[in-house]
């Protein structure tokens, strides 16, 4: 475990309490970069310096608690300039990682699928590019640990002109994976069977609720930040027969690097291809409204704010015993209404979420007649394949269906069979 001082900064026009919160969460980034904090510097300034980010004598005074308490690392709570990050090396003898480069090496560590790696790989470049000097990254990153692991530890040994030559490299194989995923989405569309996003900020319980209703599936999940970093996509049977998908996608993060807002925006794209989103909510965070302006924010930026969403307060089994209650009995007078109160850990609640993914699916759905003459008796297959048949009668020249399916497979059965249905 690193020993590790976090740094933040109050402006006179910012709240004291959001920064706090922003330091309480950059710790728990730490932790799960297997770091441990020990101590909090939080700078009252009334503008950032642009030398020194917290000023030469804050950063002095760092230097010497650094010093005295044999720290490794010092972690600042925003992005740290080229300048900045070289000055305060100069007055602070450990190894110092801003915000952007912790996340970055967190997502090394989660990255697991080719495109994942690949994404990571570029953010990475495009972060050390301007930070490289002749001997390197200013520090010397012979020394392991936070901020050096992954691909981007490698990639100090090319020059300028090298890692340049690699970015191009990467993004051209990304664009090869993107072709491939399109033709995943096209399968997808035409199957007609509907996609559920769980989506949601990082650490609420997305993962642990997948698996809880996979049951027979099963994937990774942990209480620690950015847990899923690839999405994960399984089919399952709803009570009434229904077949959905169900995604996993990566929690969402305040802060989040911009180099990874870019090369994550495909892996995010995912979610605009769902018929319903599951807003998975953490009930004991104390920054709960500011995590979901932030998921709103974001399905604003994908254009995806207009697909019909559920929220799922998680968690609810960590709540005391007079909070739950107040929260239960919240959510249980109006059953139409889009929310739900869960413990995906112990189960709590599971039937109600089930209850509403089924009526918002159904509304996907239409239930028809049709009429297949027996020359086309082949059809058959292809609509037990992508339709729920209710039933089924054989007159002389034709068969009977009637089926639930979705409007875009029911109008290509149609143009198929070229009649009236």
């Amino acid at each position: 475990m690193e020993k590790v001082v976090t740094v933040g900064v109050v402006l006179k026009n910012s709240s004291k309490k959001t920064e706090y919160s922003s330091l309480v969460e950059l710790a728990n980034l730490v932790a799960t970069a297997n770091g441990v904090v020990v101590k909090e510097f939080l700078v009252k300034r009334d503008t950032i310096d642009p030398a020194y980010y917290i000023g030469k004598g804050k950063a002095e005074e760092i230097g010497e608690f650094v010093a005295k308490n044999n720290i490794h690392t010092v972690i600042f709570d925003n992005e740290l300039t080229p300048a900045q990050l070289r000055n305060l090396e100069q007055k602070i003898n450990c190894k110092i990682v801003d915000r952007t480069r912790l996340i970055l090496d967190i997502f090394a560590q989660r990255a697991h699928t080719r495109e994942a790696q690949l994404q990571v790989k570029l953010a990475q470049c495009e972060y050390l590019l301007p930070r490289l000097t002749k001997k390197g990254i200013y520090m010397d990153n012979q020394v392991g640990g936070i901020g050096t692991r992954g691909p981007g530890e490698t990639k100090l040994e090319y020059d300028r002109r090298q890692i340049m030559q690699h970015i191009v490299k990467i993004k051209h194989e990304l664009e090869k994976i993107k072709t491939s995923r399109e033709l995943q989405k096209k399968q997808r569309i035409i199957s007609g069977i509907p996609l559920v996003a769980l989506i949601g900020y990082t650490n609420t319980g997305k993962s642990t609720l997948f698996n809880t209703l996979l049951k027979k599936y099963e994937s990774y999940a942990d209480d620690k930040l950015f847990a899923t970093l690839d999405p994960l996509i399984r089919k399952v049977e709803l009570p009434s027969g229904t077949k959905i998908l169900i995604i996993d996608t990566v929690g969402f993060i305040n802060k989040l690097p911009h180099h990874l807002v870019e090369s994550f925006k495909s892996t995010l794209e995912v979610i605009k291809d769902a018929s319903l989103l599951l807003e998975v909510i953490d009930v004991t965070s104390p920054n709960i409204n500011t995590q979901t302006a932030l998921v709103w924010q974001i399905l604003t930026e994908l254009s995806a704010q207009n697909i019909p969403l559920i929220k799922v307060y998680n968690k609810i089994d960590l709540l005391p015993e007079n909070i739950k209650k107040n929260y239960i009995k919240k959510f249980a007078t109006s059953s139409s209404q889009n929310s739900v109160v869960i413990s995906a850990k112990t189960g709590f609640g599971i039937d109600s979420l089930i209850q509403k993914i089924e009526k918002n699916i159904n509304k996907l759905f239409i239930t028809k007649t049709i009429k297949i003459p027996l020359e086309k008796y082949q059809i058959v297959n292809y609509i037990y394949k992508h339709c729920s048949v209710l039933s089924n009668s054989v007159e002389k020249e034709h068969v009977l269906l009637k089926i639930k399916t979705t409007k875009n497979i029911y109008f290509k059965l149609k143009n198929i069979i070229n009649s009236e249905l």
